[in-house]
């Protein structure tokens, strides 16, 4: 089971930008997309965009346009650039690689 560590949420103004990595401690599953969910106060944990092993993305209806992900697996790193972000952006970003591996959590608070 790989173990998994976010950085670089925080705190940006609306149509800001941020950018979220997250580095594998071992070689990441290519069983499974690796990825960010989000989870806000009151609702369900949901998927943000995920890349699989060979370059499939999804991404969100909301975020499309928005956000971009991307997948390194020489690095054992996954990064989500988030552009134009709103407030309704606002959750803990969990990084995901399979049902048993998620990371901790980072913040991200979209507000003026």
């Amino acid at each position: 089971q790989v173990q998994l560590v976010e950085s670089g949420g925080g705190l940006v103004q609306p149509g800001g930008s941020l950018r979220l990595s997250c580095t594998a401690s071992g070689s990441v599953s290519r069983l499974f997309a690796f990825g960010w969910y989000r989870q806000a106060p009151g609702k369900e944990r949901e998927l943000v965009a995920d890349v699989t092993y060979n370059g499939i993305v999804e991404y969100a209806d909301s975020v499309k346009d928005r956000f971009t992900i991307s997948r390194d697996d020489a690095k054992n790193t996954v990064t989500l650039q988030m552009n134009r972000v709103k407030p309704e952006d606002t959750a803990v970003y969990y990084c995901n690689n399979g049902p048993q591996s998620w990371g901790q959590g980072t913040q991200v608070t979209v507000s003026s």
